[in-house]
């Protein structure tokens, strides 16, 4: 099943807000470090204590956050993408090329350091879209 979860861009802060978050919704808090990633030795050491990707679940509910911010910076207001969850390969190269058509490639769908199908882009209205497959991981 094809899901659209919120993902939240923050800009140092996102561990305070998702602890804030799980206080306040209840749920299983997951947060992972960029230090703790394959792309730490890429990042400043200033950022290696950032959250790279954290989740809080509760149920059918998800809602994602990281630290790491686009090619433009960190903008409020305009900090939220939506991360589109597919159902397969077939699926999530028919949603890329459709949905980037117009817009700003800022990451190529190809497989990430986590294993997973994932592209990242702002389309032509300038909403961010995240889009991911896992094979490995019934969604």
């Amino acid at each position: 099943m094809t899901q659209i979860n919120a993902y939240i861009g923050f800009n140092g802060d996102c561990r305070k807000a998702m602890e804030f978050y799980k206080a306040c919704i209840g749920g299983e808090l997951t947060l992972q470090t960029i230090a703790e990633s394959p792309i730490a030795n890429d990042c400043a050491p200033a950022m290696r204590d950032g959250i790279l990707h954290s989740s809080l679940t509760k149920g059918p509910l998800l809602l994602m956050a990281t630290d790491m911010v686009g090619p433009d910076g960190f903008i409020k207001g305009n900090n939220v993408s939506l991360s589109l969850n597919c159902s397969s390969e077939a699926e999530i190269n028919d949603f890329y090329a459709k949905l980037s058509v117009g817009g700003k490639i800022l990451d190529p769908l190809k497989v990430s350091f986590w294993g997973a199908l994932f592209g990242c882009f702002t389309d032509k209205f300038g909403i961010m879209w995240m889009l991911h497959y896992d094979k490995n991981q019934q969604i």
